[in-house]
């Protein structure tokens, strides 16, 4: 089988982005679940298809480890490249072939997000053109207790001018003097959308960025980049992803989509 699946490239200048999706195949709470069928079809093809929606994305690609999801995509108008499947994460997994994929700002989108907004990753990139951040990514508002304590849904504290000062599975701030559950009325609490956008220089030498104290604690490769010095543009949305990982987030989203 060949390594790489290629469409004709619509680049033609720089500044340009590609959309690069990462696709492993095994997954310990839902097996094989980029290739499990909503309506018919395969969850890593609906992504697909979102983000071949944006207009100012050039190309998509998807980078896997299986053959299989690799022969899926023929059915698509996606590209498709293999990689190692000792990738630890799916940043690496798409920096791993960083010299396959063209433009100079690769959006980073999960292939367990079926739903993703195009005109979400349109601002993403709008935005992160606007500044000299190394990485941009989405966050949203809190409102409710029960989000801020989901060790699932990682929190960002930012800046005055929008920099990710840290994330955490924790809730943050810590609300002095207040009890927990008013915390989010006495400060502005905010959770993370898990799409990025990198500057190309970044995954061109993820290599070279250690590993971090805090994203082994914390299990958040974003904090990889903070620990290095790499400034993180936030960028506000009333988005909230909607990923899947288990059958039950299955079955939701398969009535989501009729609707």
């Amino acid at each position: 089988m060949n390594q790489s699946c290629m469409k004709v490239s619509k680049l033609n200048s720089t500044n340009e982005a590609i959309v690069a999706i990462p696709a492993r195949i095994g997954s310990t709470r839902l097996p094989r679940k980029v290739l499990l069928e909503i309506n018919g079809k395969p969850m890593l093809h609906h992504v697909v298809e979102r983000c071949l929606e944006v207009e100012s994305v050039a190309e998509v690609f998807v980078v896997t480890d299986s053959e299989e999801v690799f022969e899926s995509l023929e059915k698509t108008n996606a590209n498709a490249l293999m990689s190692d499947p000792e990738c630890p994460s799916g940043t690496a997994r798409i920096a791993s072939v960083i010299d396959q994929l063209p433009g100079d700002i690769i959006i980073n989108v999960q292939a367990d997000q079926p739903v993703v907004e195009p005109e979400l990753i349109s601002e993403i990139i709008r935005e992160f053109r606007k500044t000299n951040a190394d990485i941009a990514t989405p966050v949203w508002k809190i409102n409710k207790i029960e989000d801020l304590e989901d060790p699932s849904l990682a929190k960002v504290v930012r800046s005055h001018d929008n920099r990710a000062l840290y994330f955490s599975r924790s809730p943050i701030p810590y609300v002095r003097d207040q009890k927990r559950i008013n915390w989010t009325k006495y400060a502005t609490c905010w959770a993370h959308y898990g799409v990025y956008a990198y500057r190309r220089i970044v995954l061109e030498n993820l290599k070279n960025i250690p590993l971090g104290d805090l994203e082994m604690q914390e299990k958040l490769e974003q904090l990889r980049f903070l620990e290095a010095g790499f400034w993180i543009h936030t960028i506000e949305t009333s988005y909230r992803q909607c990923a899947v990982d288990s059958k039950q987030d299955l079955e939701k989203l398969e009535k989501k989509l009729l609707l």
